[in-house]
């Protein structure tokens, strides 16, 4: 088999935590080949959750996610806004709504203490209600979570992994792992040889990000120890319209399975009603059913009786990497050159940062010598095309700013970021090809112009404007 690349460390997984161990290497001027089997980054498990972004206050104590998930969550609050990546602590509400789950209460806050976050604060019942007075009747009391929010889940990996690019990071898409041998190196040193249907891809180091493959991935690297059982997770999204009837998250006391069903806000001024937790054995089994919708509406209404007036718009399915293990896989065969990032379950998109931080200590442990950290290109967003004809990349996709065709200068310098081309969600045809034709991470399909742009995520779910992206898209401009 030919050789794709060659390179000191290889990543395997192109979602939110494999772009961000990608940005990490790069930022640590370490010479990185990164390995997806799909189309695109952040097109898998990544995109397909309930967006929040976890204080870690729930995690099981002691473990390497509650550990994690906190870290994550403080490198955000400040690489977020230098991302441009739409995110924002609006507070949570957990809601007791019975006797037996009021008990649990007390519980619920010694374990935030335990896992370092001291700023939840009980609520009796009509404390609950001032919060959130929309909210059904019946409750008993609940806590408030000030530090929980809200992120985008499709500019977050997206900004990771152009920021990993610009720093020199080398992307395969297409590419997933099928054998993967150990052999001698020129240097008479260990190296990994990734066979891809692409070509082979060698490596000194190895880091298995791959998600719900991340088990398939760990036994052809010759180890055992978890295996992953996909947990579908069935999700409801209401319009615009009903964005007023919560002011916070709302979350369900936890079980040990589950943290439950949510009604929460979304950056992109939606509101979100999921996920359901369903154990399956297809990964590839991201249908909605009929039951799934029904439980959701059912929640819905019973959370916030003013629901049951307003209208669903989409309906949605992830699945998350659950193993049989409480904890995240991840640790390191030092040995070897090797990495296991597996079992990331739901928490990945707030803990990627402080994974990536975590694996970048195991590599070096493993004998991986790098720099010290240097600033990596700023991750530009939209940009009016200029006498150069390069466009700028996607635009911000957060309800919190106007879109580009509300902005005069930018249609002033573009004519074509005010030609409306998706009216529910405001997207203008200039988006749509700075998309298209960012020189990093262009969009290839349609699901990959949607997660940036947000065309098609409206109220009429692409019937007026998908000829027409269809049509930009078969093109490759407006």
């Amino acid at each position: 088999m030919s050789t794709l690349d060659s390179a000191e460390v290889a990543v395997v997984g192109a979602g939110v935590v494999g772009a961000a161990i990608a940005r990490d290497l790069a930022a640590h001027g370490v010479d990185t080949a990164w390995l997806e089997a799909g189309e695109d980054v952040g097109a898998g498990t990544t995109k397909a959750n309930t967006a929040i972004w976890h204080t870690g206050f729930d995690a099981k104590p002691g473990t390497l996610e509650a550990q994690l998930v906190a870290r994550g969550y403080e490198r955000l609050i400040d690489l977020a806004p230098a991302l441009e990546v739409p995110a924002r602590a609006d507070g949570a509400v957990l809601v007791a709504w019975d006797a037996e789950q009021a008990d649990a209460l007390e519980g619920i806050l010694a374990q935030a203490e335990t896992n370092g976050y001291h700023d939840c604060r009980r609520l009796d019942a009509a404390e609950v209600y001032a919060h959130e007075p929309r909210l059904g009747a019946g409750a008993h009391g609940g806590v408030l979570v000030p530090g929980e929010g809200l992120l985008c889940p499709f500019t977050l990996p997206l900004a990771l992994g152009r920021q990993a690019l610009a720093g020199g990071v080398r992307l395969h898409l297409r590419a997933g792992v099928e054998h993967a041998p150990r052999e001698q190196g020129p240097d008479g040193r260990a190296r990994h040889r990734l066979h891809t249907s692409r070509g082979a891809v060698t490596a000194r180091y190895v880091v298995n990000a791959a998600g719900l493959a991340s088990a398939a991935v760990n036994r052809l690297l010759g180890h055992e120890g978890f295996t992953i059982t996909p947990r579908r997770g069935q999700l409801l999204v209401f319009d615009g319209l009903a964005r007023h009837l919560v002011r916070h998250v709302i979350l369900p006391v936890p079980t040990a399975r589950t943290k439950g069903m949510l009604v929460a806000p979304t950056v992109h001024g939606k509101l979100l009603v999921g996920p359901t937790a369903e154990d399956l054995d297809d990964t590839t089994a991201t249908a909605t059913t009929a039951e799934g919708i029904a439980a959701l509406t059912r929640w819905a209404r019973a959370v916030v009786p003013a629901l049951a007036e307003e209208e669903p718009i989409a309906a949605y399915a992830g699945l998350r990497a659950a193993t049989e293990h409480r904890d995240y896989q991840l640790f390191a065969a030092a040995d070897e050159g090797y990495v296991c990032v597996g079992g990331i379950r739901s928490t990945g998109l707030s803990s990627c940062l402080g994974i990536a931080e975590h694996v970048l200590g195991q590599l070096a442990a493993c004998g991986l010598e790098h720099d010290a950290p240097r600033e990596l290109p700023p991750v530009r967003l939209l940009g009016p095309v200029g006498a150069s004809g390069q466009p700028g990349a996607p635009p911000y996709l957060g309800d919190d700013r106007p879109r580009p065709c509300q902005d005069p200068a930018a249609v002033a310098s573009d004519p074509s970021y005010g030609r409306v081309v998706c009216h529910c969600e405001r997207v203008s045809a200039g988006e749509l090809h700075a998309a298209l034709a960012d020189p990093l991470l262009p969009a290839r399909d349609g699901d990959g112009l949607r997660r940036r742009t947000r065309a098609g995520q409206g109220r009429c779910q692409r019937f007026h404007c998908g000829a027409r992206v269809d049509a930009l898209l078969a093109e490759g401009r407006p």
